[in-house]
């Protein structure tokens, strides 16, 4: 019987979690798709969230990838009862549930420390670090019940360990999700579910191309000098791309990660240590 893995987020042609759920398809996995599936302003913008349409289109390259059977789901994460749909569709369409990849994030909601607009700080934090938080608790009875363990995965960021300015709210979140990531490691290992995060660095997604953007902006400088100077960061000499995440997180998912959980995975070229 195929492993069934829920991947937040995972509805953008070249983002993180189209590359997670089509590396996991590829491991035999089937997969629920999620992303938003609407936009909504400033909270929820193109290069932000994924559409219905997106989700389908995304979901639909898999299938004709892998030959797995891959479903969607549209939620607002900062909709509780949008999580518990989420929740219950895995339980109807699959009746199981083994891999929780929590991949969806505000990682556009920047701006100087002295500017921070409360109604932003509350969508950051809510998506970045709420919903993954109630979404795994709702989620993992499915694994319990199942009797044969399961795996979480927090997708953080090279955020979750360093500070980056203008990124306040965002870094702060993801802080919180590895203290989040260690906790439910602690409550749920005697079920057999390993909790693992991984910190990636930037990735030029859609999305990695619009922070690029405002970066270099930020800092007043042209888009060749910020680049230069973020390769420069890097002892392998480039940007991070999707595949380096989805591999990170295929391994955390195999039976050779059994013996890991509670930890938080740098997949970022030797930049973070750096």
């Amino acid at each position: 019987m195929s492993r069934v893995a829920l991947i937040t987020g995972a509805g953008r042609s070249n983002g993180l979690g189209k590359a997670i759920a089509m590396r996991l398809a590829s491991e035999g996995c089937d997969i629920l798709s999620h992303d938003r599936g609407s936009l909504s302003g400033d909270i929820a913008p193109t290069h932000g969230v994924g559409v219905a349409d997106d989700l389908e289109k995304t979901a639909q390259d898999i299938r004709n990838a892998t030959g797995q059977r891959v479903e969607t789901v549209t939620g607002d994460l900062l909709d509780e009862s949008a999580i518990d749909a989420i929740v219950a569709s895995a339980e109807a369409l699959f009746g199981r549930l083994d891999i929780l990849v929590n991949n969806a994030g505000i990682g556009y909601l920047f701006g100087p420390l002295t500017a921070v607009d409360p109604k932003h700080l509350d969508a950051v934090l809510g998506v970045n670090l709420r919903a993954p938080m109630l979404l795994t608790g709702k989620a993992v009875p499915l694994m319990i019940n199942g009797g044969q363990g399961g795996r979480v995965i927090n997708i953080a960021s090279q955020a979750a360990k360093s500070g980056f300015a203008f990124a306040s709210a965002y870094t702060a979140s993801k802080h919180g999700l590895l203290g989040f990531t260690r906790s439910a490691a602690l409550e749920l290992g005697e079920h057999g579910i390993t909790v693992n995060a991984v910190c990636p660095n930037h990735v030029t997604t859609g999305l990695g191309a619009w922070q690029n953007d405002f970066m270099r902006k930020a800092r007043g400088q042209k888009m060749e000098e910020y680049m230069a100077v973020m390769r420069a960061r890097i002892p392998l000499g480039r940007l991070g791309l999707p595949k380096d995440t989805a591999n990170a997180v295929a391994f955390l998912c195999s039976e050779q990660a059994n013996y890991i959980t509670g930890e938080a995975m740098n997949v970022s070229g030797g930049e973070e240590y750096h």
